[in-house]
């Protein structure tokens, strides 16, 4: 493929290849990111007896930004590095396979937030208990917007002044919320489902681009509606943003900046993968 190149004395750098490498090396670093805070998390929502579908669902995050980054990889070996020769049969079904585990990932992420959103609004109000400080020595947690605080003598006053609170983790009964707590846990898991499902249809529209490109098809109304999809999608994506920072989670506005970009990157080689094979056609 053709590319940028601006000459720096007797060296040249690709501009738009360098810039694209430094938005995926972001990238590898969310994720480590994003697996330090489901561990610290998972110290509060976990305990002995926890199956492996609950701790699949703490580390819901982790597993879905793993499959999210093999699908930047494989979109990237698509669109760019082989995008000019024919893959054979074995790498292929290699990459096919590889695909549909990531599908299954990305599914299990979905399922997870439908069950947290279900567990959230089964919340169960703690009868009897007008202060956290009642809740002292029971290996309780108090979560308010996504932080979550063992609940002691020393900070339970000063965690929640509200006097009513609820279980929002039925059956395990581990996690403590107020009211206010429990309305932004509600906004918070909504984003997350949406963000979830948007990134899934954006993933749908990059799909039948490298699919009908791989055909050699470069042009016509499907680009056209591709495009104004995209759009929608990804200024949804912005908003998502935007409610981050509202609610303080800058690392979550970044992470969402981030793959964006990755992204935009990908879609970056699409048109210039596109636009070769137009001029292959004149």
């Amino acid at each position: 493929m053709n590319a940028k190149v601006i000459n720096i004395g007797q060296h040249s750098l690709d501009v738009r290849q360098t810039l694209k490498w430094v938005v995926y090396a972001l990238v590898i670093i969310n994720f480590g990111l994003y697996v330090r805070d489901d561990w610290v998390i998972a110290g509060h929502t976990l305990y002995s007896g926890s199956s492996l579908f609950d701790i699949s669902r703490a580390f819901a995050t982790t597993i879905d930004e793993s499959a999210w980054i093999i699908l930047l990889l494989l979109f990237e070996l698509e669109t760019y590095l082989l995008s000019d020769e024919p893959l054979s049969r074995g790498k292929a079904r290699l990459m096919q396979g590889i695909r549909l585990v990531c599908y299954i990932s990305l599914a299990h992420t979905l399922y997870a937030y439908a069950v947290y959103l279900t567990e959230i609004y089964g919340s169960v109000p703690i009868e009897g208990i007008t202060s956290l400080c009642q809740l002292v020595d029971k290996d309780l947690s108090y979560a308010f917007n996504l932080v979550y605080s063992e609940i002691n003598s020393s900070n339970c006053a000063s965690l929640s002044s509200a006097n009513q609170f609820f279980y929002v983790d039925p059956p395990t009964f581990f996690i403590v919320e107020d009211s206010a707590g429990l309305v932004i846990e509600k906004q918070l898991a909504w984003v997350d489902m949406f963000e979830a499902i948007i990134w899934l249809l954006i993933l749908f529209t990059i799909e039948v681009a490298v699919w009908l490109q791989d055909r050699n098809i470069g042009e016509g109304l499907i680009f056209r509606g591709l495009s104004i999809t995209k759009f929608c999608l990804y200024s949804l994506l912005w908003v998502a943003a935007g409610y981050w920072i509202y609610r303080g989670h800058y690392m979550f506005a970044w992470d969402e900046f981030v793959w964006i970009a990755g992204f935009v990157a990908i879609e970056m080689n699409i048109v210039e993968w596109r636009n070769e094979i137009n001029e292959a056609e004149v």
